[in-house]
């Protein structure tokens, strides 16, 4: 019984989840690429600078929606997934995004007290002239959590279950691999936003390993005469099409000096937070000493 469970479960086919991807897309630009936004934007007498912010209870929300979401897209898989990992995935994803939370919360109102996001925890003016010194080690310590413990506990889970929903996503049927209208209009908003996590969260190694997994898996089945359906087919042109706009920011900021300083490694991907910083903030700056 099994054998023939695992037979059922490789030949059944999944229509389109038009509303789970559009949902998913939705709360991602608002509730993360917006949080940064709303606080930045609102008035800061409404969420004074010791208390959260707008953008801490977008990420509040995020945090509660983003983990139902993806286990509803687990439960709609055509087959059969490793449950356990997929709840350890999420409870790691929740503890991570709750880590980011804090730090992230600090960080961004950091901005308006002059912190530079184009500079490192020591360079920062505000911060280099702290004392005692040793405060400046709890600030890295805080950029710590922030961008690395708190954005690898976040993104590796998320990227996982990704990957794990992936494996279900192939047919037989070579009808099924087709693409509706609907899928072809969140292709464009969802590949911006991987965009938007893969350089701001610093995780192109991540992503990139993540997607060749995809290649390697479509070129094994297709051995098989399996193909993918239309949701792994969104998948995995969203994933394509965020390479290519990652390649153009990459070329686009090439030689900018400033920002080539704060990311010295072979692989240089600027975050678009420290470009705002960097050129938009003096941009608008500018503007208003006209």
């Amino acid at each position: 019984r099994h054998g023939a469970a695992k037979n059922e479960d490789t030949f059944k086919t999944s229509p389109f989840h038009f509303d789970l991807w559009f949902y998913f897309t939705l709360q991602n630009w608002v509730l993360d690429f917006g949080r940064p936004i709303a606080m930045i934007i609102l008035p800061l007498e409404w969420f004074p600078l010791n208390k959260p912010s707008a953008g801490d209870y977008f990420h509040m929300a995020y945090n509660v929606i983003t983990p139902f979401l993806l286990l509803k897209l687990i439960e709609r898989s055509p087959k059969t997934l490793p449950r356990s990992m997929v709840y350890v995935s999420i409870i790691m994803f929740v503890m991570g995004a709750s880590i980011h939370l804090v730090g992230d919360s600090v960080n961004h109102r950091l901005i308006f007290s002059g912190y530079q996001h184009h500079l490192s925890v020591r360079e920062n003016p505000i911060i280099k002239n702290l004392k005692p010194e040793t405060l400046i080690d709890s600030f890295e310590l805080l950029y710590y959590y922030d961008e690395y413990l708190g954005h690898s506990m976040w993104y590796i889970p998320f990227f996982l279950i990704l990957f794990i929903y992936f494996t279900g996503c192939f047919t037989p049927v070579e009808e099924d691999s087709r693409m509706p209208v609907p899928a072809l209009l969140l292709m464009g908003p969802s590949s911006l936003y991987y965009w938007y996590l893969v350089t701001e969260g610093q995780i192109f190694i991540l992503y990139i390993f993540t997607f060749f997994a995809m290649m390697a898996l479509v070129m094994h089945q297709k051995r098989k005469g399996l193909v993918l359906d239309s949701n792994g087919l969104f998948l995995f042109y969203s994933f394509i099409i965020t390479l290519v706009l990652i390649a153009v920011w990459v070329v686009w900021l090439w030689n900018d000096k400033i920002l080539r300083k704060k990311y010295p490694g072979v692989i240089y991907i600027p975050e678009p937070w420290a470009f705002y910083t960097l050129h938009m903030n003096n941009l608008h700056a500018a503007r208003e000493s006209l």
